[in-house]
C-alpha cells in the first residue's frame, strides 16, 4: 500500500517538474579527481554552514527582542530559561565563524587553482559579493546581544567607514540611524541581519549554484588527473554529505564544550573597556588602521587605509577580467605571488592583534 501511494505522489511530480532530467543531468556531470580535489567540498561546507544559520537564526528570533532595553535580556532569557536555548545560540555563533573560514579557504582554493577564468567570471564575482554579505551578517548579528563588547566594537566599527571621501559620513550615518549608537541603530542592523542580508544571500547562492551545475566543476590549470572523473551523483553528493557530517559533529562538539558567552549589558554611561577588538575577520583592517599614522605626507592615514582595502576589494572582483586564458604564464605566477604575500600579511595582521 505504501510503495502504491508513493509511486503514484512520484508519478505526479514527475508529470508536472522536470524531475527527470534535473536527474539525467547530476547524473552525467563529473567531477575531476587530482590532488587538490579535496578541496571541492569547502563550498558545499559553507553552503551546510549558512543552512545551519538560516535554521538556527528562525529559533533564536521566537525569542529575541530588538531593543535597547530587551535585547540582553532576550539573549539571558535564551540561554538560562529556554529548553536547549544556549545551544542554540552556541551552534548560531560558531556556526557564523567557521562559515566565514570555509569561505575564505573557498575562496583562497579557487584562487590558487584559477578556476576564475572564462568562462566562469560571473561564478567568481558572485562569490566574492557572496563573501561581502556573509561579512555583513557578522559585523550586523555582533550588535544584537546588546552587551559590553559587542556596543563598543560596532561603535569603532561603523566609525571607520566616516573616513572615505564623499560617501564616509553617509555611510556611518546609514548603518548607525544617527550620531550615536542606539534603537535606530539595533533596529537597523537587526533588519539587515534578518531579513536584507539573507534575501540577497539566497538570490545569489541560488545563482552561483546555478552556474555551478552549468559549467561543471573547474580543475586546476596545467594539473593531470589523478584517477578517473567521479560521477557528481551520486558518489560526488554522498561524499559531500559525509562532509556535512562530520562537520555537524565538529560543530556540536565545539558548541557544548566551548559554550558562547554573554559580557555585561551594554552601558552607554561607562567608557569603553580596554583592549576592544572586532572579530578575527577584520581584524587585518583594524590592526591596520592603528599601526598606520593619522597623517602619511599629505593624506589622512585612516581613509588612505580604507581607500586601499576597498581598491583590494575591487581588484578581486575584476580578477577574471584581466586574468584571461590567452595571459602569459609569467603573469600567472605574478598574480600567484602578489595573492601569497597579501594572504601572509593578512594572517600576520590577525596574530599581531591577538597578541599586542
Amino acid at each position: 500500500m505504501f510503495s502504491k501511494i508513493s509511486r503514484i505522489v512520484k508519478d505526479w511530480f514527475r508529470s508536472r517538474l522536470p524531475v527527470d532530467t534535473v536527474m539525467e543531468h547530476l547524473k552525467s556531470k563529473k567531477v575531476p579527481m587530482h590532488r587538490h580535489s579535496i578541496w571541492y567540498y569547502f563550498g558545499g561546507l559553507t553552503l551546510f554552514f549558512f543552512m545551519v544559520q538560516v535554521i538556527t537564526g528562525i529559533l533564536l528570533m521566537f525569542y529575541y527582542r530588538p531593543t535597547p532595553d530587551h535585547a540582553y535580556e532576550s539573549i539571558v532569557f535564551i540561554m538560562n530559561e529556554v529548553r536547549f536555548g544556549w545551544l542554540v545560540r552556541s551552534i548560531h555563533s560558531w556556526a557564523a565563524n567557521l562559515m566565514i573560514a570555509v569561505l575564505f579557504i573557498h575562496m583562497i582554493t579557487v584562487f590558487f587553482m584559477q578556476a576564475y577564468r572564462p568562462p566562469r567570471e560571473l561564478m567568481w564575482v558572485s562569490g566574492i559579493v557572496l563573501l561581502g554579505l556573509v561579512l555583513g551578517f557578522g559585523f550586523t548579528g555582533y550588535l544584537l546581544p546588546w552587551d559590553e563588547i559587542a556596543f563598543y566594537a560596532t561603535q569603532i566599527g561603523t566609525e571607520i567607514p566616516r573616513s572615505l571621501p564623499i560617501v564616509g559620513e553617509s555611510v556611518m550615518l546609514l548603518l548607525r540611524g544617527g550620531q550615536e549608537i542606539g534603537a535606530a541603530t539595533l533596529t537597523r542592523m537587526y533588519s539587515l541581519h534578518i531579513i536584507v542580508l539573507p534575501l540577497a544571500t539566497l538570490l545569489l547562492v541560488g545563482f552561483h549554484l546555478f552556474l555551478n551545475q552549468y559549467y561543471g566543476v573547474s580543475k586546476p590549470v596545467n594539473s593531470k588527473p589523478k584517477r578517473e572523473a567521479l560521477q557528481f551523483y551520486p558518489n560526488f553528493v554522498l561524499r559531500d554529505v559525509r562532509s556535512w557530517l562530520i562537520a555537524l559533529l565538529l560543530l556540536l562538539c565545539i558548541a557544548m564544550i566551548f559554550p558562547w558567552g554573554l559580557g555585561e549589558e551594554a552601558d552607554l554611561l561607562k567608557p569603553a573597556p580596554e583592549g576592544i577588538k572586532p572579530e578575527w575577520y577584520f581584524l587585518p583592517l583594524f590592526q591596520t588602521l592603528k599601526m598606520v599614522p593619522s597623517r602619511l605626507w599629505v593624506f589622512d592615514g585612516e581613509a588612505l587605509v580604507n581607500i586601499v582595502f576597498v581598491a583590494g576589494g575591487l581588484v578581486l572582483i575584476l580578477l577574471p577580467f584581466f586574468d584571461g586564458k590567452s595571459r602569459m604564464e609569467r603573469n600567472n605566477k605574478l598574480i600567484k605571488t602578489i595573492g601569497v604575500i597579501i594572504i601572509i600579511y593578512l594572517i600576520s595582521m590577525m596574530i599581531y592583534a591577538y597578541i599586542e
